[in-house]
């Protein structure tokens, strides 16, 4: 911690001057005291047991002594088995807090000359975004403000997945049942409007199979190819995929429809534009509400040809080798990992070589050092093959690659499943937690004589809060279940919750006026209370770092949601406009406002934004 330096050099003078050790400054660990003993900080003195062959209530009698007769702000120690704990003077806090007001952009790093992209929502154009894609695109959004603090300049993109047989599934279901519907006839949403026809494919499709079962052909598969003791549900269980790719006429007309996509037939190319275009225009709705834009949009149906000419380049080089049959491969063995078929025996690309190309496109596109993919973890293994691969074919970013990967999340009843429509949909839940949060306000009565516009905006802004704060809270690489009622809860450990701190640090600053806002920080006596405060403030920059070096929001959800109940508990138990001084006064107002700044900050790296009231 950057405000703790000083104590570490007064530390290591003090090694120094008493047993002639100059220790390395990387060694010192200096973490706050536990609740249960009396101090500040604590130094970790264990190394210096061993190298000095002194028990630790030696060492910590005489490193503490130094200390506290050559540092005024350090007032007193002692010494629990190998930790010294030190406790600080008054004088230490005010003149950090000073410090802090005093910083600009306090908790951000200066430009390190690095660009970064940052890849996260992706959808596919055959549904509408749903709670899935929510943790997706609320992880990569925060992670990319949390890179762009800590100094980064920070590229967001996404790669639409705009083709295969998915997306024909859709267009032939509107083109075989539609009627000529369209989201503007219906009032129905884009991106739900498609996805209502993927639904309806399945719907037809299971048709289909359900009487193919029960045909002559169906009863003769079943009784030539049955497993011993496998009944005729569990055997067409199994037998769905290749009913759809050898008996199946709905599948018959979308492999047809997708060897026409990519034969650039005129009218599948028409219908596949627009389809796609009612999706698009779905989805931007979808970001404008959770509030996340992209710099640059990359499409499956332009990169899907990418990555051929460096399967070219790679063979040259004996990176990869082609089997027999005039398939390509890499041996992977020598590093923990198996064989990988980078290119069909047909020419025809697999999902690695698109991505392969991809990388290598985007790095001339943009020029970028690093680049993060937002993706499920049921992609962990992809990720570690197409970055070795770069890094054999010497790609100059290779080495700063990472897998943000995360957890996907489940419904209480189960998985989701969008070709059966049991999918909560992001548009759904968003009107879900505003409406909730709608309910808990008209209970409160406490914003009624606001604009009913300024109303809105808060309720969304709390409704949101609630949402975000609900997944990003959750550490990315952990599963977790989505339970609605429990999501948009406003107490406990709610994004709610802690917008409350905030609003109240915003009511407090209100009612003092112009006349405290200190530049300075004059206080007699600091209580718990307020030291609890000054230290998570401190804490601040640390916890932006560790996001950031960790791709891990959660932890900065987290420190929020410990300064908003430590404060809550500061606000209930201590006086602040009322207090017993002018100074106490002046002091508690000031390190209000810096409480206030700090989780303003924190929540817009987690994409959340603040009321001002509730």
């Amino acid at each position: 911690m950057v405000y703790l330096n000083g104590i570490r050099e007064k530390f290591l003078s003090a090694v120094f001057i008493s047993y002639g050790i100059k220790l390395d400054p990387n060694v010192v660990l200096i973490n706050e005291t536990r609740k249960e003993f009396v101090g500040d900080y604590t130094i970790v003195i264990f190394p210096l047991v061993k190298l000095l062959q002194k028990s630790p209530e030696q060492i910590g009698q005489v490193l503490g002594d130094w200390l506290v007769n050559n540092e005024t702000k350090i007032t007193g120690h002692n010494t629990i088995k190998g930790f010294l704990n030190i406790s600080l003077s008054d004088i230490f806090w005010t003149d950090i807090l000073t410090e802090i007001s005093d910083t600009k952009n306090f908790g951000y790093s200066p430009l390190n000359g690095k660009k970064v992209l940052v890849e996260f929502a992706s959808p596919n154009t055959n549904k509408p975004l749903h709670l899935g894609h929510i943790r997706n695109i609320l992880l990569g959004w925060s992670c990319s403000k949390i890179l762009k603090a800590n100094g980064y300049t920070v590229l967001n993109t996404q790669v639409i997945n705009d083709r295969g047989i998915a997306v024909c599934k859709s267009m032939l279901a509107w083109k075989k049942f539609a009627h000529g519907e369209t989201p503007e006839s219906t009032g129905i949403k884009g991106d739900h409007f498609v996805g209502k026809y993927y639904v309806r494919f399945e719907t037809e499709f299971v048709a289909e199979y359900d009487n193919f079962q029960s045909t002559k052909i169906g009863i003769t598969l079943y009784e030539a190819q049955k497993k011993d003791g496998q009944t005729i549900h569990e055997f067409f269980k199994e037998y769905k995929n290749t009913y759809f790719n050898t008996y199946s006429i709905l599948g018959a007309e979308a492999k047809k429809m997708l060897l026409d996509w990519e034969a650039k037939d005129p009218e599948i190319i028409s219908l596949w534009r627009k389809m796609n275009d009612w999706v698009y225009a779905g989805f931007n709705v979808t970001y404008e509400k959770l509030g996340v834009s992209f710099d640059a949009l990359y499409y499956e149906s332009d990169t899907y040809l990418l990555g051929k000419k460096a399967i070219d380049v790679g063979l040259d080089k004996g990176i990869f080798y082609k089997e027999p049959d005039g398939s390509v491969w890499i041996d992977m063995e020598d590093v923990g990992m198996d064989k990988k078929l980078v290119m069909r025996s047909d020419g025809t690309s697999v999902y690695i070589t698109q991505d392969i190309g991809t990388a290598q496109q985007r790095y001339a596109d943009l020029g970028i050092d690093s680049m993060v993919y937002t993706v499920a973890d049921e992609q962990d293994y992809h990720f570690k093959v197409l970055f070795e691969i770069l890094k054999r074919l010497g790609e100059p970013y290779a080495n700063d690659l990472h897998h943000l990967s995360y957890g996907m999340i489940d419904l209480p009843t189960g998985k989701m499943k969008s070709r059966e429509g049991t999918v909560v949909d992001a548009d759904d839940l968003i009107a879900e937690v505003i409406e909730e949060a709608r309910n808990m306000s008209s209970e409160r009565g406490e914003i009624t004589a606001l604009p009913v516009s300024e109303q809105e905006d808060i309720l969304r802004k709390i409704g949101m809060a609630a949402l975000k704060f609900f997944i990003i809270k959750v550490q990315p690489k952990k599963r977790m279940i989505f339970d609605p009622k429990e999501s948009v809860d406003m107490q406990g450990q709610t994004g709610p919750y802690i917008q409350n701190a905030y609003v109240r640090i915003q009511s407090i600053l209100r009612k003092a006026g112009s006349d405290y806002k200190p530049s300075t920080f004059t206080q007699g006596c600091i209580n718990e209370h307020e030291k609890t405060l000054v230290m998570h403030v401190m804490n601040f920059p640390d916890i932006v770092k560790e996001a950031g070096k960790n791709y891990d929001p959660s932890a900065l959800a987290n420190y929020t949601y410990a300064i908003a109940k430590d404060f809550h508990r500061f606000y209930h138990e201590v006086r602040i406009l009322n207090a017993e001084t002018e100074d106490a006064k002046s002091f508690r107002i000031g390190l209000c406002k810096l409480v206030g700044d700090v989780l303003l900050q924190a929540f817009d790296l987690l994409g959340i934004e603040m009321p001002e009231r509730m």
